[in-house]
């Protein structure tokens, strides 16, 4: 029922715990490279042309030639000349976990997913936490009801939310505070600022065009649907090529891009990519929302489950989860599923196995779900939207 963590918490806590999650997810990849054969080769690459790459490991610089490539180098934390990073009080969401100690306080600039996120984690930590957003919305893609769900839970944890302010500076003082100047001529003091506005695509010192290749402005090379780049044998996937830049979504990319370039046959549903969210509470999503089928004119209906109905819930002490089904009026399919709360990025899996399926409310109505699990919330939302369509049609039992 509380997200609190123990008393005098330290970074030292939370770096042992981080470096062995990567250190095992680390080992388990490697693991599977060896047992598929995959000779792996340690360095910095940069192509010479498009089939010859220089691999350069700190002792020697390698030459190797190829077929295909793949470009899957990530991004890293995009930086401004307003904001002094010194890796110690002013920091951005890498430099973070190396720092010597917890703030007190914390300025996050940027309310996209990492921002967010980050918010969420120091508040969660017992520190005072402010938030601050040029644009008047955050996390703008969200379902409107699952955002105002959001900020309700933020404002509750302390964080303040300083949404239409930009910051125009950043200065240290004597002390040691960091002050913050917004446009408004604000100020806003704290002990540590977090800078989180955008990432650039780790391109930088590819050479790409010597492989005749060019990254845009913020280092994202553009690719097809098949996930080539302009030059056809090389390809690009993950957050190196822009959104929706998650982690699962890459995945796939990269094994799009390697079944295409080997003529194996596949399939996918872009359009039903699941997105997850891990503020506190995490938030899931898959498929349309609201404004989206508005824009569209299609009729709609929606179902609502919340966790303090069901007893997982009551058990778990999440009294302000919910889950929110929208489907179609007349035909009943199911066109998206929106949740926040305790497991919501487990939990949208169910909803995404039945809109990928095209399957619809009446999946939900006809189904067992075990007792007593969130898995249930989606029984409830269910009757919930056929209760409203029954409505109209008095005595259809739901």
């Amino acid at each position: 029922m509380s997200y609190a963590v123990k008393r005098d918490i330290t970074m030292d806590d939370l770096r042992l715990r981080t470096n062995h999650v990567i250190k095992t997810e680390t080992e388990v990849f490697r693991a599977q490279l060896q047992r598929n054969h995959v000779d792996l080769l340690t360095g910095a690459a940069s192509f010479l042309d498009d089939h010859r790459l220089l691999v350069d490991n700190g002792v020697e610089k390698n030459a190797c030639s190829t077929d295909l490539v793949v470009i899957a180098t990530g991004t890293s934390p995009a930086h401004s000349d307003r904001i002094p990073l010194d890796g110690t009080s002013i920091v951005d969401s890498d430099m973070f976990l190396c720092v010597s100690g917890l703030p007190r306080s914390i300025t996050i600039v940027g309310a996209g997913v990492i921002g967010v996120e980050y918010a969420c984690m120091t508040a969660a930590l017992g520190i005072s936490t402010t938030l601050v957003e040029a644009r008047d919305q955050m996390l703008d893609f969200l379902d409107a009801e699952i955002i105002e769900a959001l900020r309700y839970h933020m404002r509750d944890m302390g964080i303040t939310l300083r949404l239409r302010e930009e910051v125009v500076s950043v200065r240290k003082t004597g002390e040691g505070t960091v002050v913050a100047e917004l446009k408004s001529r604000k100020e806003i003091h704290s002990q540590a600022l977090l800078y989180t506005v955008g990432r650039q695509g780790n391109t930088k010192t590819l050479n790409l065009e010597a492989a005749g290749l060019r990254a845009d402005d913020r280092g994202r090379i553009k690719v097809n649907e098949h996930y080539q780049t302009s030059v056809p044998h090389v390809y690009a996937a993950g957050d190196v090529i822009g959104f929706p830049s998650l982690a699962s979504v890459s995945m796939m990319q990269g094994r799009l891009a390697i079944c295409h370039a080997f003529g194996v046959p596949f399939t996918s549903v872009p359009n039903l990519f699941p997105y997850g969210i891990y503020t506190i509470p995490e938030i899931s999503y898959v498929g349309q929302n609201e404004d989206q089928l508005t824009q569209q004119g299609i009729p709609y209906e929606v179902g609502i489950a919340r966790y303090r109905e069901i007893a997982r819930g009551n058990i778990i002490g999440d009294q302000h989860g919910l889950l929110k089904l929208l489907f179609h009026r007349q035909t009943r399919q199911l066109l998206g599923i929106h949740i926040i709360g305790e497991g919501a990025a487990e939990l949208v899996h169910i909803g995404q196995a039945v809109l990928t399926f095209g399957g619809g409310l009446d999946y939900f109505l006809n189904s067992v779900f075990n007792y007593p699990t969130l898995a249930e919330c989606y029984k409830v939302a269910a009757h919930a939207g056929a209760n409203k369509i029954a409505q109209a049609s008095p005595g259809m039992c739901q």
